[in-house]
Formats: C-alpha cells, sequence, structure tokens
C-alpha cells in the first residue's frame, strides 16, 4: 500500500515547488529587482513606441528612434542644468561632515540659538544633550553616508535597465506568448489569460500616474524652494521630487531632509518651509493622487502600509518602492482565482481578454 496517494503527492509537490519559488526570488532579488525596473521603464515608454509604430512601420524603428530622443533630452539636462546639481550635490557632501559635528558637540545648539534669540539656559541644555548623544548622531551620519555610497554604487542601473527595457518594448508581446503556451489546459490558460491582462492595465496607468505625480511634485518643490531661497534648491526639490516615487517612506524623507537641512543651514523661516510641506502633502494624498492615480491599484490602506513594510524588510528603499504594484499583482491574482474558482465549480468559463498585440 503506498504511503501517499496521488492527491496527497501532488500537494506535497506543489507546496515544494512554491517553497522553492519563494526561495529563489529571496535569493535573486536584486537581479529581479533590476528587470522589474525595465519592465517598469518599458510601460513608460510603450504608449510613445506604439503611436510611432505605424508611422515609421516597424516596431524596432520606433523604439530607436524614441531611445534617440531620450538621448538627446539627457544630453540637453547635462549641459545645461546638470552642471547647478553636479556643483549643489559636491557642496553639501562637502559640508555634510562638519554638519555632523557640530551637531554631536554641541556648537549648532549656540550657533541656532543665538540667532533665533534663545535664552543661555536653553541652548545649555540643547548642547548638554547633543554632547550626550554625540555617539549616536555619529552613527547615525555614519549610516545615511553609507547609503547614498550604495545608492552611488548602483548607478549603473541607469544604463542597463534601458538597454533591458528595450527588449520587453521589442519582444514583450512574444514572451507573453511563450508564457501562455507553456499552459496546454484551456481552464489555466484562460486564468492566466486574464491575470496577466489585468497585470498589463494596472501596471501601466500606475507607472504612468506615478511618474506624473513625482514630475508635479518636482516642479512645485523646486519653485517654492527657489523662491523662498531654500539653501541648495536645486539638489533638495529635484531629490524630492525622484523620491515621490517611493510609497509613504519617499515623501516623508525628502519632508524630513529639506527641513533638516534647512535648520542645520540656519534657514530664517522654517515655519513657513513645514506649513508648505504640510499643505502639499495634503493636496497630494488627497487631491491630485486619487485624480491622477485613480483606480488602477485598489488597495486598502492597511495593505499598502504592510506592503510597505514588508519591502522595506525585504529589499530596504527598492522594496519600498515595489511594495505597491506588488501588492496590487497579489490582488489581481486573488480576485482571478475566485473567478476561475467559482466558473470551474458552477459554471463553464468564459474567455478572458488577451493582451493585445504588440502590448507587453
Amino acid at each position: 500500500m503506498a504511503l501517499l496517494d496521488a492527491r496527497t503527492s501532488r500537494v506535497l509537490l506543489t507546496g515544494l515547488a512554491f517553497a522553492l519559488g519563494l526561495a529563489f526570488l529571496y535569493l535573486a532579488r536584486h537581479t529581479l529587482i533590476i528587470f522589474l525596473f525595465a519592465i517598469f521603464f518599458a510601460y513608460l515608454l510603450e504608449p510613445l513606441v506604439s503611436w510611432l509604430q505605424a508611422r515609421v512601420r516597424g516596431r524596432g524603428r520606433a523604439i530607436g528612434v524614441i531611445y534617440l530622443l531620450l538621448l538627446g533630452l539627457v544630453i540637453l539636462f547635462f549641459s545645461f542644468v546638470g552642471p547647478r546639481i553636479v556643483r549643489e550635490t559636491e557642496k553639501l557632501t562637502e559640508s555634510f561632515p562638519s554638519l555632523v559635528d557640530k551637531v554631536s558637540s554641541g556648537q549648532i545648539a549656540k550657533q541656532i540659538g543665538s540667532q533665533r534669540g534663545w535664552s543661555g539656559r536653553t541652548q545649555e541644555r540643547l548642547q548638554e544633550f547633543l554632547r550626550t548623544h554625540r555617539s549616536q548622531i555619529t552613527n547615525l551620519g555614519s549610516r545615511v553616508g553609507l547609503r547614498v555610497a550604495e545608492a552611488a554604487q548602483n548607478v549603473w542601473w541607469l544604463v542597463l535597465i534601458p538597454i533591458l527595457a528595450a527588449f520587453f518594448l521589442k519582444d514583450g508581446a512574444r514572451f507573453t506568448q511563450g508564457l501562455l503556451a507553456m499552459v496546454h489546459a484551456r481552464p489555466q490558460r484562460e486564468f492566466l489569460q486574464g491575470v496577466l491582462h489585468d497585470l498589463n492595465n494596472m501596471l501601466a496607468h500606475f507607472i504612468r500616474a506615478q511618474l506624473t505625480l513625482a514630475a508635479l511634485a518636482m516642479v512645485v518643490y523646486l519653485i517654492f524652494l527657489s523662491l523662498m531661497r531654500v539653501p541648495y534648491a536645486l539638489v533638495l526639490g529635484t531629490s524630492a521630487g525622484v523620491m515621490e516615487f517611493v510609497p509613504v517612506v519617499g515623501p516623508l524623507t525628502a519632508g524630513v531632509v529639506i527641513l533638516g537641512v534647512a535648520f542645520l543651514l540656519s534657514y530664517p523661516h522654517l515655519l513657513v518651509l513645514l506649513l508648505f510641506l504640510l499643505g502639499w502633502r495634503l493636496v497630494q494624498d488627497y487631491v491630485t493622487s486619487p485624480r491622477i492615480m485613480g483606480r488602477s491599484v485598489e488597495l486598502h490602506p492597511l495593505a499598502a502600509i504592510f506592503g510597505v513594510l514588508a519591502g522595506g524588510e525585504i529589499a530596504g528603499v527598492l522594496g519600498v518602492f515595489l511594495s505597491i504594484p506588488v501588492m496590487a499583482s497579489l490582488r489581481i491574482v486573488a480576485r482571478r482565482w475566485r473567478v476561475y474558482a467559482d466558473k470551474r465549480k458552477f459554471g463553464p468559463l468564459e474567455t478572458y481578454v488577451s493582451v493585445p498585440e504588440g502590448r507587453l
């Protein structure tokens, strides 16, 4: 008599395959993240490529034209704006160690206190507090420096991601059809078609909405910080716009960095700056984001927060960025699976909408 029947064996093998898949995803997460960013970049360019494809009579030609235009825009950007950003970044980087030393030694308390009219007793208390926590402040500054250095080491991603994205743009439909061809049973094939169709629509809308929100945030930050003459306005505004891509953590980090730099450099209008950051966050979260993002993600706030925290634990900042689309993808799979299970149980499956030709 067999120890395990066929059904139990299939369940165990399925569970083992699922566990091995999760282990592979965890071990190869850094490589997979690069490919995910390449897919996101491809989604950004897909509408332009599809629009141009019929006009230049070829998808490959359309991709080439788009990439040449992007290269020209990058060259123009770094020719005019880039040098200013580089200079401000170098100045801020050079002044960072001295700022950390001022804070850890308590000198910043005397400097800011005298400028803002604090009493001598208040200055002494703050100075003593900073001296007492000198080691923690120094360690925090070191960790920030290490994070920045790690980010700088991944600059080569900026070259690799567009290259990978070109392959996804060129052969995305072929990859999809190849994946569907691996499933021979009609019910499972229809289920997979439905999942891919929903994922395609969700990711396309999500990535373009995120780009729109980030660009809008960057423009607002740059205009306000420049008008208010905040130190290093160009670097801070650009960084804040880029960090808008990272859900929850990005905008919070941007606000803390802007206030921290302004405070350490004795910026006189901190209250106005704080009110602007709070007001803009409310506008972005409750006015612009719901209208631009729409219902493409449809995640409950608790699910979004869980995804952000879990993504941060697994892959740091990149995990936080990917948390929302990953959670939305899981929701799509779960919803399609319920439909698939119900139709198998109660009636025949209907044909799902397939992924349009030429799209990811």
